[in-house]
């Protein structure tokens, strides 16, 4: 196997399992994260301490969707700046 081989081409390698595997999980991570956070803000209205958590929840949620967002966008640009683009 050549080290091209092994990288890919954007749909095989490990430049495929990176965008077709791992970046949806993590993106489904972030996202429960979040909503997890809106659902304990929501249901604890009435205790601030639990909204608190709900609040960072939230807050971590968020900004693992945009720094997820962020590097998928890197790496996209990274593989078109390369010409490995998938086909």
């Amino acid at each position: 196997m050549t080290f091209k081989q092994f990288i890919g081409n954007g749909d095989t390698g490990i430049i495929g399992i990176i965008n077709t595997v791992i970046v949806p999980v993590i993106f489904a991570l972030a996202f429960l994260v979040f909503i997890w956070g809106v659902f304990q803000f929501v249901v604890n209205a009435g205790d601030e301490t639990k909204r608190t958590e709900g609040r960072k929840f939230i807050l971590w949620g968020l900004l693992g969707i945009v720094v997820l967002f962020s590097v998928w966008g890197f790496v996209n640009l990274l593989l078109s700046t390369l010409g490995i683009m998938p086909s």
